[in-house]
């Protein structure tokens, strides 16, 4: 009686991982929207793989890897057996530089076989919304393919890859991190008017202060430990900047004209976005090759040493966790979360997000003749984001995730070691001031376009 249940519970997980996504989720949350629970499934294999590559990455795993009998070249062998796998490869930079590669593969096709699908009626729909074993299988497949990909130049092309990818991802994420902010800000501002409770405006207010805190913070503790009286130029000019830009979002967005224009535009999100700006400021300097204008942080993972540079360490001997990598996956964490759930009214982020205003209506949980319950069916009509789009962004956010776990070093194919650059410090200030200039646009456009629908 017992194996039969077993059977009969397996066939209904079959079904689940073959069918479409609501099925996965639906005992969880069975009121929410297909498209909400598809998003949720393949962020959770972005974060999988993140999840392995932190493994991999971890001190100590080689060591612990080359104790397995006759698994790694040179570990410990069993007699008449020849180790099968060289566990250079298989830990550290590069074997993130390969899972991340698999992930970045996976998620392009998905976002190349997904453009221009409109509505769930699209064939296309039944392989975005379900199918997940098979899925699976193909990202486990292209991992594993992965790994067997020559070292030649591939790390050193793949870095620029990564650059690239991470650069626009910082402009997403920073996109994410402004309507987040406009919805939080929306939200708090019309339950206490609604409520006549005046702890919302004191919650705001805490909050904004709170952001411009540890904003000014940061920028004291910049130019105290990154800058030297007789160096560091370039430090004094990105911190320099960044404060004074910081500072003038911070005034238009409260200017009257914004504030007519758009109403819930104030400092609670210009606080928020100078508090990111200041955080990609200190992961930039973090990159830069010059060690007096680059302290080491406590590593919160490795035991590395970092109260002095010596000035005989080995060039390959490189810090893979510090505190700015940490921060940066919480971040990654919270806008990828984010893009899954998110529900936004602002036009303006809708547009560049290629999302539809309100994600689409929830309903209740629909039961099949199965016995399953499923989540709605909300896209029917029409999809409430772009597959395509969405995808992308996964694509771009593995890219991310890779430049981050290997703390932006360039691997030097000649030396075998990994070596900070200044490339990886222009890119990320370029994507601050970029960032800045998008909130900005958000600010003015509607008084440079009167007659467009900014709202």
């Amino acid at each position: 009686m017992g194996a039969c249940l077993a059977l009969c519970s397996l066939a209904s997980c079959a079904s689940c991982l073959c069918g479409s996504a609501p099925c996965l989720l639906c005992g969880c949350c069975p009121s929410s929207n297909n498209s909400t629970v598809t998003r949720l499934v393949f962020s959770f294999f972005l974060l999988l793989g993140t999840l392995v590559s932190v493994i991999m990455i971890l001190p100590g795993m080689e060591t612990e890897l080359r104790k397995i009998p006759g698994f790694c070249h040179g570990g410990t062998a069993i007699p008449g057996v020849e180790n099968v796998a060289n566990c250079d490869v298989l830990v550290g930079y590069k074997s993130v530089y390969r899972m991340c590669f698999a992930m970045t593969c996976f998620f392009f096709l998905f976002s190349a076989i997904m453009i221009g699908v409109r509505s769930s009626k699209d064939p296309r729909a039944a392989i975005q919304n379900g199918f997940w074993f098979f899925k699976f299988l193909i990202l486990v497949g292209i991992t594993v393919g992965a790994f067997f990909i020559p070292d030649g130049t591939f790390h050193t092309v793949w870095f620029y890859f990564g650059v690239v990818g991470s650069f626009i991802f910082i402009l997403i994420q920073l996109i994410l991190l402004i309507d987040f902010a406009h919805s939080w800000n929306k939200v708090w501002v019309e339950n206490a008017e609604n409520s006549d409770n005046k702890c919302w405006f004191a919650g705001l207010l805490t909050f904004t202060f709170l952001h411009y805190a540890l904003a000014i913070t940061a920028v004291v503790l910049f130019y105290i430990y990154y800058t030297q009286s007789d160096d560091c130029t370039e430090h004094k000019v990105f911190i320099s900047l960044n404060l004074i830009f910081c500072v003038i979002i911070s005034i238009v967005s409260i200017l009257p004209k914004i504030q007519e224009a758009q109403p819930h535009s104030g400092l609670l999100q210009a606080s928020l976005i100078s508090l990111y700006t200041m955080y990609v400021t200190w992961s930039a300097m973090t990159n830069n090759p010059n060690r007096k204008c680059n302290p080491s942080l406590l590593g919160l993972v490795s035991n590395v040493s970092t109260t002095e540079p010596s000035g005989d360490s080995t060039p390959g001997q490189v810090q893979w966790w510090d505190a700015q990598g940490i921060v940066g996956l919480v971040i990654f964490l919270f806008c990828t979360l984010y893009a899954s759930i998110r529900s936004s009214s602002n036009t303006q982020v809708n547009k560049l997000m290629q999302t539809e205003e309100g994600g689409g209506s929830g309903g209740e949980a629909v039961v099949g003749e199965d016995g399953i319950r499923r989540a709605v069916d909300n896209e029917e009509e029409g999809v409430t984001y772009s597959y395509s789009f969405f995808h992308f962004h996964l694509c771009l956010a593995s890219l991310y995730i890779m430049m981050t776990l290997t703390n932006w070093y360039k691997p030097d194919t000649t030396t075998q070691a990994m070596q900070s650059s200044m490339p990886a410090v222009w890119v990320k200030m370029s994507s601050s001031w970029l960032g800045l200039g998008l909130y900005l646009w958000t600010l003015i456009a509607p008084l440079i376009f009167p007659d467009r629908d900014f709202s």
